[in-house]
């Protein structure tokens, strides 16, 4: 079971709408045209329509499946004086002192340039159910990581 923004959700189901609607039946169509010229074996149109027939298929199923094992969070809720899915932490590495602030998400809704880490994530994970003033420590390489959460928003 993943559970996923509301936002995510929509997107997921308007990308499959998308394939299934549009871009599979050009796909089809590319594939009976290029069919339609002769030996397949010789044909370089006939191997890519094919390819873009399987690329299209695969990722329409895995969406299927993600969205149906899927539930959308009410945020509503979820803890507020926690780290849970969908918390914005800010908090302190105690090695370097610096502040980080990251929305704790889906492994289905990571950014990184959008400060979304996952929740399966070493440092996602750490944080999972921390309270403000606690230490989350994480192992990372190079030994342990220690992160002081500063604050939790929703």
């Amino acid at each position: 079971m993943e559970y996923l923004s509301q936002q995510r959700y929509d997107e997921l189901v308007a990308e499959l709408r998308h394939l299934i609607e549009e871009v599979y039946p050009k796909v089809r169509e590319d594939l009976a045209e290029t069919s339609a010229q002769g030996d397949r074996s010789d044909n370089a149109g006939y191997r890519e329509a094919k390819r873009m027939q399987g690329k299209t298929i695969s990722r329409i199923r895995f969406l299927q499946k993600v969205l149906e094992h899927s539930r959308v969070i009410r945020p509503e809720v979820l803890p507020k004086d926690k780290v849970s899915l969908l918390s914005r932490v800010e908090f302190t590495n105690l090695a370097t002192n610096t502040r980080m602030k990251y929305q704790i998400v889906s492994p289905h809704e990571i950014d990184l340039e959008a400060g979304k880490i996952s929740l399966k994530s070493p440092i996602g994970a750490a944080l999972m159910g921390k309270r403000v003033g606690e230490i989350a420590e994480v192992q990372i390489p190079s030994g342990i990581l220690r992160l002081r959460i500063e604050s939790i928003t929703l």
